[in-house]
């Protein structure tokens, strides 16, 4: 298959496929004798798993360590978990994080009037 094709098939786009080539995350894709890179079955496999890991909130460091345990065979699923489990105590700390900014910004729009005076309770908090 060609970039172009690959990225269809993936939904990845030809951009970040040269992307994660360039950062090592995928090997350097084989060529054509006219220079055209070419995607078999095991890189298309590649780019739907980093595209599911992206989707899930992994990092690409996070991405490169599961595709080297999904390519050993001799892994544990040990490491696997603690990988998850480390990206949902994250993923848990950025809601909490994101709930109390949304708590915070509904309190200060409820205390502006928005009646087209100047004072703003918004503008004097984001200027303490």
């Amino acid at each position: 298959m060609t970039i172009g094709e690959a990225a269809g098939a993936t939904g990845v786009s030809a951009k970040m496929i040269r992307y994660y080539e360039s950062i090592g995350l995928l090997p350097k894709a084989g060529r054509t004798q006219g220079g055209y890179r070419t995607y078999g079955h095991t890189e298309l496999h590649d780019l739907r798993f980093i595209r599911r890991a992206r989707d899930l909130g992994f990092g690409i460091e996070e991405i490169r360590k599961l595709l080297d345990l999904w390519r050993d065979r001799e892994r544990s699923n040990t490491e696997v978990k603690a990988i998850a489990q480390r990206h949902v105590e994250d993923l848990e700390r950025k809601i909490a994080d994101l709930t109390a900014m949304r708590r915070a910004l509904s309190h200060l729009a409820a205390c502006c009037a928005g009646d087209g005076r100047p004072d703003c309770p918004i503008l004097e908090e984001l200027g303490a």
